[in-house]
């Protein structure tokens, strides 16, 4: 599958960005998420370093089952002879650093397309289009086809955000020849953070809600069993808490925290 095309910074972004009309699209928090269609009808996912193989890291659950219960096999199969031939790149959406409306944020947003057999990544109102009709959203455009000799992309001003109160955290900015650019938020607001010597006891019941628990029910529907509830609320924590809970820096022990968080929503399932 295809590495991540390249996103540089606004500061970084390549001379030839400015040739021709550009689309400015709201950059969303999250993780950089890769999705190939086999031919034997399964998805394949790899972020920007690996392909998975097996076991989806945490942070990337929720959005691998936002695109498998949505993408539209038979529309890639009838716009393409050789569905392996696209790769298709978004974001998982998920608190990196910021808080969003996670009800009404798709878990992955999509940006780009490779199609190997013209060996091209897509121009932007085609991927919009193919994403559209994948059953997947695009990353929202916030304006289409600026001239490109007239945008400072370093003095951007970002604008406000779709599924936030608040401000964007940047916008990417693309050509119809491929190139593309980020430009950030020039200050974004940072997660309360856990104390290094949390428990994780302490940190279940402050994080797995029956709030929580309820909407994971509800995601589930009436066929979802306990352990599928359970996984949910699973989802949404390494979503909705990545920053605090589960990114690198995060002093938290992972596999504690899951064993403790899946047993307090048990209990609370069992007492609802």
């Amino acid at each position: 599958m295809r590495s991540f095309p390249p996103l540089p910074d606004a500061a970084e972004a390549p001379a030839s960005l400015s040739d021709g009309h550009l689309w400015v699209q709201e950059w969303v928090c999250g993780g950089p998420l890769r999705v190939q269609l086999r031919e034997s009808g399964l998805l394949r996912f790899g972020d920007a370093d690996r392909v998975f193989d097996g076991d989806v890291p945490p942070g990337y659950r929720h959005a691998v089952r936002h695109v498998r219960e949505r993408f539209d096999r038979d529309a890639l199969r009838g716009a393409l002879d050789d569905v392996e031939s696209a790769v298709f790149y978004g974001t998982a959406t998920r608190q990196q650093p910021l808080d969003y409306d996670w009800a009404t944020l798709p878990g992955f947003l999509g940006f780009d397309v490779y199609h190997a057999a013209a060996d091209k990544f897509l121009p932007p109102d085609a991927v919009e289009a193919l994403f559209d009709r994948l059953g997947l959203t695009p990353l929202p455009a916030v304006e289409k086809e600026l001239r490109g000799a007239d945008v400072d992309l370093e003095e951007y001003t970002v604008p406000g955000s779709a599924w936030r109160d608040g401000p964007a955290a940047g916008v990417l900015v693309r050509n119809k020849t491929g190139d593309r650019a980020v430009r950030r938020a020039d200050a974004l607001d940072a997660p309360e953070a856990v104390a290094y010597d949390a428990d994780s006891t302490d940190l279940a019941s402050r994080f797995v809600t029956e709030a929580r628990v309820e909407r994971a029910r509800e995601a589930a529907g009436n066929t979802g069993g306990v352990d599928d509830v359970v996984e949910r609320v699973l989802e949404f924590l390494a979503r909705e808490e990545y920053a605090r809970l589960y990114a690198d820096d995060a002093p938290v022990d992972v596999a504690a925290f899951e064993s403790t968080a899946a047993d307090r929503a048990r209990r609370l399932l069992d007492a609802a």
